[in-house]
């Protein structure tokens, strides 16, 4: 009767546990044998070579379970359980195995945020994920993962090409996590092209490493950045890193510190990057001098499409500069610059000034704490019917009805939606589903139609539950979930 042999190697990470116990083999064997063809079950038995190994492999023939599968008279090969090795990889570091990370070991999505995992915590699933194929976004968010569990993610990355997401950020890492992931970024291996790092206390020198890691990175696309603290001269090395990379399509450097030297220096960087696509810039302090320096950019830039600069102290005097951009960029679809004070002056010179430019693409305009008059909603008419696809959000209109004022504040319904799923982190066929108390992927228009105007994730007004459902609506009179998906 033929067996066949399976090797498998633990990850470097058990083998560095501290004596007593350190292991010393680490090669098992699968030992599995397989009756005649035909036979209404199959035998699988596990052995180990000593008595250190992973949890339950102890003796020479420690478990047997008999799988009702019929298989013909051949050798195959199987693959350990990902299961038992991250129960043991929790006794050598001593924490208790998360129960939620068994459950979904075996799906593409892992979210693990606020946990309380700890550097031992991290450490453990990092060793499991050594051979794990089936995750490819890891969310580890608020975890207090320390130097110590970035070291061991960082391994683990070393090791395993099919994780593409992580996502690290308020973990309060500092200088040595900074150093540590640098390290690895300019390695450029692994598949990894979204890394999130927001709120994990980096300053101008943890600046600096990362300058030196991502100017020759072109595996990472997604970096977030944000809610760190830079300041002007972590701007300078980061526009220093802009001018280089040719991998970054999207970029949040949102809440950093950044005044108007750090937004010239960003802005010089721009100028040369030819592969940014969005780049989140919102709650900083560029004034009107990052503005000009900005407009600049737009004028001569042809890659980016959205840009966020909301909260950044920009008036009129700045709009005026980003209007000069404006009137040239044939690539930009969205420009937010919600919480500045500009006036409906500034307003109007920012839609005149893609009125004026017939290759424009903006999409959306926010300037939406802007109060305008009736005279602007008359300007903006004239600029709809140049640019049908532009959608402009603004404050309410002085001297305009209770119901006109309801609709002036202008946002498409499927970008409400969009933004609420982006923001918690969730797919947009969730949203949809929470809908129906069946969990279904259909329901009848009129039943969805209650469920959005009662619902209070996403507010909406009768016009725009009215507009999504023109758009959803099929001949059957239902809504089906799953093209969102």
């Amino acid at each position: 009767m033929p067996c066949s042999t399976v090797r498998l190697k633990l990850p470097p990470l058990l083998r560095k546990r501290n004596p007593p116990g350190r292991i010393q083999k680490q090669t098992w064997r699968l030992k599995v044998k397989f009756p005649k063809e035909g036979s209404a079950k199959r035998t699988f038995v596990k052995q180990g070579e000593d008595n250190t190994g992973p949890f339950g492999w102890n003796q020479p023939q420690a478990a047997q379970v008999t799988l009702p599968v019929p298989c013909p008279y051949t050798e195959r090969s199987f693959i350990t359980g990902q299961r038992e090795l991250y129960l043991e990889a929790c006794k050598l570091v001593g924490v208790v195995p998360v129960s939620c990370f068994i459950r979904n070991m075996e799906e593409p999505y892992m979210k693990l945020n606020h946990h309380g995992l700890g550097p031992m915590g991290t450490k453990a699933i990092a060793i499991a994920l050594v051979s794990n194929t089936a995750i490819i976004r890891l969310e580890l968010e608020d975890n207090r993962i320390m130097q110590e569990g970035v070291l061991s993610l960082v391994e683990m990355l070393h090791e395993n090409y099919y994780l593409q997401e992580l996502n690290i950020s308020n973990n309060s890492l500092g200088l040595e996590g900074a150093k540590m992931i640098s390290d690895f970024l300019q390695k450029n291996i692994s598949s990894l092209w979204k890394l999130e790092l927001s709120g994990n206390n980096f300053k101008e020198e943890s600046a600096a490493l990362l300058y030196q890691a991502l100017s020759a990175n072109y595996r990472i696309k997604k970096l977030n950045l944000s809610h760190n603290e830079f300041s002007d001269k972590g701007g300078e090395y980061l526009g220093q890193m802009l001018a280089l990379n040719v991998g970054l399509q999207s970029l949040d450097l949102s809440w950093n510190h950044f005044h108007v030297q750090g937004a010239v220096a960003l802005c010089s960087g721009l100028q040369a990057n030819v592969t940014l696509k969005k780049l989140n810039l919102s709650m900083n302090g560029f004034g009107n001098e990052g503005a000009l320096a900005l407009g600049e950019v737009l004028r001569l830039n042809s890659c980016l499409t959205h840009v966020d600069v909301s909260g950044n102290n920009i008036s009129s005097k700045g709009a005026s500069k980003l209007s000069s951009g404006l009137e040239y960029n044939e690539t930009l679809q969205v420009l937010k610059l919600f919480l500045n004070p500009i006036s409906m002056d500034g307003a109007v010179l920012l839609i005149l000034s893609i009125k004026k430019n017939p290759k424009s693409k903006m999409e959306e305009l926010d300037i939406s704490n802007v109060v305008v008059t009736e005279q602007f909603s008359k300007i903006l008419d004239g600029v709809y019917a140049v640019h049908p696809q532009l959608d402009v959000l603004y404050d309410t209109v002085k001297g305009l009805s209770g119901k006109k004022q309801a609709l002036s504040l202008r946002m498409k319904p499927m970008k409400l939606i969009q933004s609420y799923a982006d923001q918690h982190k969730i797919p947009l066929v969730d949203f949809f589903k929470s809908l129906n108390p069946t969990r279904a992927m259909e329901m009848p228009v009129s039943e969805f139609q209650r469920a959005l105007l009662q619902q209070n994730k996403v507010p909406m007004n009768q016009n725009q539950v009215g507009e999504l459902m023109k758009k959803l609506e099929d001949s059957k009179g239902m809504v089906n979930f799953s093209s969102f998906m």
